[in-house]
């Protein structure tokens, strides 16, 4: 039987797929707790609580 049957390779895409989308995850956690960024995200959090200028309400 060939090296590339179906468990192979369904394996390889489970285990590369469960590696690559917890690297993604890593990645977006430290850019969001990051020290640098903090400001900005504080900014961010308090904008859809702001009036716009338009605002008469």
């Amino acid at each position: 039987m060939s090296a590339l049957d179906y468990e192979t390779v369904a394996r390889f895409a489970q285990q590369g797929g469960t590696l690559y989308f917890g690297a993604v995850f890593v990645a977006g956690l430290v850019y969001a707790l990051w020290p640098a960024r903090r400001e900005a995200f504080r900014r961010l959090s308090h904008l859809p609580l702001e009036q716009d200028e338009g605002d008469d309400v």
